[in-house]
């Protein structure tokens, strides 16, 4: 083997386990996220159930403005 070889090589190592010393730390944090998956697809899944009262929002809105509306022309007809 010549010297160009050897020095081809040693590159060659060296730039594989740069790629692996990078790549690692990616695929490991990725399993971990991969593990909390499901936890915070449970919470997701919870915060849709506590908020979806909140769609009714406008209608009740829309309720409690027919009902002051009301309130209003009953106590403008008594006089008050």
């Amino acid at each position: 083997m010549s010297t160009g070889w050897i020095v081809g090589f040693v590159i060659g190592v060296v730039v594989v386990l740069v790629v692996v010393a990078l790549v690692v730390p990616i695929l490991v944090l990725a399993a971990r996220i991969g593990r909390q998956a499901a936890s915070i697809d449970a919470g997701l899944q919870q915060a849709e159930v506590n908020t979806r009262p909140l769609a009714a929002l406008a209608e009740t809105i829309e309720y409690a403005d027919t009902i002051t509306a009301g309130l209003a022309r009953g106590r403008a007809r008594l006089g008050g």
